[in-house]
């Protein structure tokens, strides 16, 4: 490593371990990097000063919209989106975004995502392989999903997930599209909440109820289908993402799979290993100081941005033995793959039970699952907030 400044992201590719990881961790865990608008943040890659950094109020995840600090990107979504669950406690949306996210609230819900992931298999199995396992089962999976709790109808997902893909851009410069793009799916949305009341159902019909009550006769059409845009966007994408690199890292370790279907009890376990392991955070969870904090030997100046390195804190053997090894019976797992602190994801329970379907539906139906191309031949996205391969291609 030299002493130039590090240019920020890593690498794109989601299967293995950036080489600077262990590096930065060891050497200099708070760094100096160049992000790609060119400005300068600090890179922070130590499970415990990475945990300092997320549950430290000090450290704003809103403040890094406003207007000339440093940036980590273009954005490529409007401000107010960036601090959704801010702007949802703020509006007295908490209670019901919090119901919607449960999966306990849900009746039923285990039950329809297996059978729904199972529906998928089926289709799979019927076209016969090599299938894209990312386009016909990670997408529209975890479309479902988001579908369901949020009360939109399945037949809509693939306008609803195409649109993540310039939501979620990653550009030294910000793009005419992108505007666009968001304000298409908020005008969805306001569709949705002023459908028919037989037809609303989910989140969408608990925000187009709350229209009537005087207390939230200040709620615009705009702000809570902005609140449903940001929860379909944010949730598709990250569910999608994990579940493709998981069922990767498990493809490049076949008797993982045959691992987790003779312990099927084991499955919440190897969910949380997997998150550990998982590489799809590829940009580093943001925060811009609003006060001088000290994080570790480096002070850290009011108005710097910090980044948050993911892999860097969840490969950290001061926290996690040896952690360069998948192992789906690990006991002690804080891994910070949900983020800590104000800002941790409200559908981690949620998440945790879209993940459990998913595998178990796969591992129990198609037991003899591999690659069906050589792992150096995938194509992994560049410019993206995931890291994420564009298809992978599956046999069984």
């Amino acid at each position: 490593m030299s002493d130039r400044l590090l240019d920020f992201p890593l690498s794109r590719r989601g299967d293995v371990l950036p080489e600077e990881c262990s590096w930065l961790r060891e050497q200099q865990p708070v760094a100096r990097v160049r992000t790609l608008t060119g400005d300068s943040a600090w890179l922070v890659s130590s499970y415990a000063l990475a945990k300092q950094v997320l549950e430290d109020d000090r450290f704003s995840l809103k403040d890094t919209t406003a207007p000339g600090v440093p940036r980590q990107y273009a954005p490529t979504v409007p401000p107010e989106v960036v601090n959704n669950m801010g702007n949802i406690d703020s509006a007295a949306l908490r209670g019901a975004v919090m119901k919607a996210l449960n999966p306990r609230t849900g009746e039923g819900l285990n039950g329809w995502l297996r059978i729904t992931a199972d529906r998928l298999i089926d289709d799979l199995m019927a076209w016969g392989p090599p299938v894209d396992l990312r386009a016909g089962f990670a997408d529209p999976f975890s479309a479902a999903l988001h579908c369901k709790v949020l009360g939109v109808p399945f037949e809509d997902w693939p306008r609803l997930m195409s649109s993540l893909d310039i939501a979620f851009m990653t550009s030294a410069h910000p793009f005419e599209g992108a505007q666009l793009n968001w304000y298409k799916d908020v005008g969805y949305m306001v569709e949705r909440l002023n459908a028919p009341a037989s037809e609303r159902a989910g989140l969408l019909g608990e925000l187009a109820a709350l229209r009537e009550d005087a207390e939230s006769s200040h709620l615009t059409d705009e702000m809570l289908a902005t609140v449903a845009a940001s929860l379909f966007g944010a949730g598709a994408v990250s569910t999608s993402a994990f579940l493709v690199l998981a069922v990767l890292a498990l493809l490049q370790r076949p008797e993982l799979i045959g691992y987790l279907r003779d312990h099927p009890d084991r499955m919440g376990r190897a969910v949380d290993e997997l998150l550990r392991w998982n590489l799809s955070v590829g940009d580093g969870l943001p925060r811009l100081a609003l006060a001088d904090v000290r994080l570790g030997d480096v002070l850290v100046r009011k108005g710097e941005l910090v980044l948050v390195l993911v892999e860097g804190a969840n490969f950290d053997p001061e926290v996690f033995e040896d952690p360069r090894t998948l192992n789906l019976n690990r006991e002690h797992n804080p891994h910070l793959a949900f983020g800590a602190g104000r800002h941790f994801c409200p559908a981690s329970a949620l998440g945790r039970a879209h993940a459990r379907a998913a595998l178990s539906v796969l591992v129990e139906r198609m037991p003899r699952l591999g690659l069906a191309v050589p792992a150096e031949q995938l194509v992994w996205r560049t410019g993206f907030i995931k890291r994420l391969p564009e298809r992978l291609p599956v046999l069984w």
